[in-house]
């Protein structure tokens, strides 16, 4: 007899009780401590552990400057400003991402450009960004999307030979590498994220990396308020420094609270990464026979940081909809994601688009048949299983 779901009245896979959050952090004790020795030593805000932060997310990605900030939406939109983007220019981007990517050259007072995606690898390309430039194309903002790298050969000969500026969106993209080459250190500036679902956390974070000194110390003022010095410069034990507000900046600074977490999570970052790749390999195996497609392999000479694990169903072989299996996954108490209802969908975006006739047919099939499983370091053995158990349970009892 078929499995019957718990949203047709059968038993769920967990009990409520062990819901399987979406995205849920891998946090130990040696973060918890890192916490509360900056609680202890009373230097909660902007300080040394900051520092020390930026020094050793630089080392990891063997950049030269590294700048900790508050979110990868901060790191984006001081980006475009430190590289000189504004009004009358644009940004050509993908519409598979999450808002902030467009918020940014937004913000920035640029108008975005959006661009269709791969259908396989999710990820835009050189030749859906190619159709999209114009006169006033000053930057491509690109984003490795779950992970796996764009084809970046493809994509920086482009912007070379276009005298484009390039950012890389690297919310995904921690760990990734691109034929032995580190993801945010192809464009001007790498940008990342440290939010609570990424693959490591500060709980909410995000860092500028950036080979240019200039670009680095200008990404630093703006910051924090456009001062000339930062707190951990006016208030260390050399002694208070004068500052000089020298451009009208934000408060977009990381805490030592957040880079105490930070500190701890990267050097763990492997061994997290090694556990995500083996969760991966073990749904792609579960899930093979499913009618569905699953993520690609990592394609040759790169290094997929696993961060989504986002199979598309084949909804002409399901008799409900994608909605419906989100629906009975979380009655199962399986927590779920979709990475992403395409950018140009939301009302919003329609408004400001209104009047463009551009089509986007693989960010739309994507976005109408995908959905995203729990996928972090921190996941024992036992939930996969029943992410396994769970998802397969739903495409057997709704194959049509």
């Amino acid at each position: 007899m078929t499995d019957r779901p718990a949203v047709e009245g059968g038993t769920p896979i967990r009990p409520k009780d062990r819901f399987l959050v979406f995205g849920a952090p891998a946090i130990g004790e040696a973060e918890i401590a890192g916490v509360v020795d900056s609680l202890r030593r009373r230097w909660i805000g902007t300080g040394p552990k900051a520092h020390q932060f930026e020094k050793a997310f630089a080392a990891y990605k063997g950049g030269a400057h590294a700048v900790a900030v508050g979110s990868c939406t901060a790191a984006l939109h001081l980006s475009m400003l430190a590289l000189g983007v504004g009004a009358g220019d644009e940004v050509i981007t993908t519409t598979m991402t999450f808002c902030s990517t467009v918020n940014s050259i937004i913000h920035a007072g640029a108008t975005p450009v959006l661009a269709d995606c791969d259908r396989e690898t999710m990820n835009i390309t050189a030749a859906t960004i190619a159709g999209k430039i114009t006169p006033r194309t000053k930057a491509i903002l690109i984003v490795h999307f779950a992970g796996r790298s764009c084809e970046m050969d493809d994509i920086v000969g482009l912007a070379r030979s276009r005298g484009l500026l390039l950012i890389e969106d690297c919310a995904h993209a921690i760990e990734t590498t691109y034929h032995g080459i580190p993801a945010g250190r192809f464009g001007d500036i790498g940008c990342f994220s440290f939010y609570v679902t990424k693959n490591i956390t500060t709980g909410e974070g995000g860092m500028v990396l950036t080979e240019d000194e200039q670009v680095a110390n200008r990404i630093k003022m703006l910051a924090l308020h456009g001062m000339s010095r930062d707190a951990w410069n006016r208030f260390s034990d050399a002694g208070y420094r004068h500052y000089e507000v020298v451009e009208v900046g934000f408060k977009y600074n990381m805490t030592d609270m957040q880079a105490a977490i930070g500190l701890e999570q990267i050097k763990r970052i492997d061994t997290l990464w090694q556990r995500r790749a083996q969760v991966w390999r073990a749904y792609t195996e579960a899930f093979a026979d499913l009618p569905c497609t699953l993520p690609p392999d990592p394609a040759p000479e790169t290094r997929h940081a696993y961060h989504l694990y986002t199979p598309r169903l084949d909804l002409a072989r399901l008799s409900v909809s994608r909605d419906r299996i989100l629906a009975a996954l979380t009655a199962e108490n399986i927590g779920v994601g979709v990475h992403y209802l395409p950018v140009h969908g939301h009302p919003y975006y329609q408004r400001l688009f209104q009047g463009r006739n551009d089509v986007f047919p693989n960010a739309d099939d994507i976005g109408a048949r995908t959905l995203s499983l729990p996928l972090s370091g921190d996941l024992d053995d036992q939930a996969v299983d029943d992410v396994c158990r769970a998802f397969r349970r739903l495409l057997t009892y709704y194959r049509a």
